[in-house]
């Protein structure tokens, strides 16, 4: 009976379930509503840096002289497969979402998103280099991950740990600690702003539905479909991000790395929609599973291990400083969006959830607003802002 118990312990605690009951358990805790505010897939990150956290005490225990171990390089590594998968499933997606209108939309307007994109990034980049030369004991790598998490960049978070030899603990336990406040912030800002300046929320909307309205034309020809469900394109587009993520600039040895690199491919296949006469179209629920499921993964694949060493690394000015860099290029974008670039409500609000990279933030706009046309601005401004992070993390660890 102690064997058979033992066994169930062992199967009960394997990666697999864990990573579905922390699932379980996230989107539990996500779909708690106050007032019109939920965590939604926060939620997940939260049970998983919990789960780690616990492990973090009682990492392996013996049932009838059967070690169970919770934690250990080989789960370790498995967790890091898992938070590999869910990037280039959460960025392809987005890539081949935006694809369609990001290049056909460029204009005057686009420019300012664009640009809002690298100085909400770089006023990011500033404030962490500011925090690192403030506190001595706060290190380049800690900096990194308060800042990704703090902008909620699941690519610029992977970014940072690709770099040699960077301490990838540090990284993982700086993106846990500053990734809610990351996330709440942004969420209630794009919230709260409109009621704060009392906006006309049904007529904002017609007009701004009104001047965002675009076709996109269809491919012409007969196109081969592979599968009906857009694998084909889908792998392909990761596939190929792989390849141009590993294209090296030489001397500074800087690379876009699997994240940067899916999302060029996405933009490029989304764009196009077809190769030759092979259709590489792919429906909008599949790709919103995509990156809904990518992000999943990502955060328990990342929230995990950043449980794990959130115990040995946190200190109270970490969540301050977290906090720091979420509000100020927030608030800082938002200010020039309105008072630079004169963008409406919701194209600025829309602007801002792209350069803080906030997916979870746009789905709260896109409540507020009553339309999902706000996501063409998301789509202009994060790309940019997406490769901007991944090179301020990177420059952040290897220069400092």
């Amino acid at each position: 009976m102690i064997t058979y118990f033992a066994g169930l312990c062992s199967s009960a605690l394997s990666v697999i379930f864990i990573i579905f009951i922390i699932g379980v358990l996230g989107f539990m805790l996500g779909g708690i509503n106050v007032k019109g505010i939920s965590l939604g897939t926060a939620g997940v990150l939260i049970v998983a840096i919990i789960y780690g956290i616990a492990i973090h005490y009682v990492p392996e225990f013996y049932v009838a002289d059967r070690k169970i171990v919770l934690w250990g390089s080989s789960i370790k590594a498995n967790f890091s497969l898992i938070s590999n998968i869910g990037t280039a499933l959460f960025v392809t997606a987005v890539g081949l979402i935006a694809g369609p209108k990001f290049f056909r939309t460029f204009n005057r307007k686009s420019i300012a998103y664009l640009l809002l994109g690298v100085i909400i990034i770089a006023i990011g980049g500033i404030t962490a280099v500011i925090c690192v030369k403030c506190d001595g004991n706060l290190s380049p790598e800690m900096a990194a991950g308060l800042l990704t998490g703090g902008l909620t960049s699941t690519p610029g978070f992977s970014a940072a740990k690709e770099v040699p030899n960077v301490d990838q603990d540090a990284v993982s336990a700086g993106y846990g600690i500053a990734y809610l406040y990351g996330v709440l912030g942004v969420v209630l800002f794009v919230q709260i702003i409109p009621k704060i300046l009392k906006v006309d929320i049904v007529k904002e909307r017609e007009h701004f539905v009104a001047a965002n309205s675009i076709s996109i034309p269809e491919p012409k020809g007969k196109l081969v479909q592979l599968e009906e469900f857009g694998f084909f394109p889908f792998f392909l587009a990761v596939a190929m991000g792989c390849v141009i993520g590993a294209i090296e600039i030489p001397k500074i040895h800087f690379s876009l790395g699997n994240s940067g690199g899916t999302l060029v491919s996405g933009l490029i296949i989304g764009h196009f929609g077809r190769i030759g006469k092979l259709d590489c179209r792919i429906s909008k629920q599949t790709l919103n599973f995509m990156r809904e499921l990518g992000l999943v993964l990502f955060l328990i694949g990342a929230g995990v291990p950043g449980g794990v060493n959130f115990v040995s690394n946190v200190k109270f000015s970490y969540f301050i400083y977290g906090a720091i860099m979420t509000t100020v290029p927030m608030v800082a974008g938002y200010i020039i969006a309105r008072y630079v670039f004169k963008l409406s409500i919701f194209n600025n609000l829309g602007s801002i959830t792209g350069g803080m990279t906030s997916t979870p933030a746009l789905g709260s706009l896109i409540a507020a607003a009553g339309t999902d046309e706000v996501s063409s601005a998301y789509a202009a401004t994060y790309p940019l802002a997406l490769v901007s992070i991944v090179l301020t993390a990177k420059i952040i660890v290897m220069v400092l």
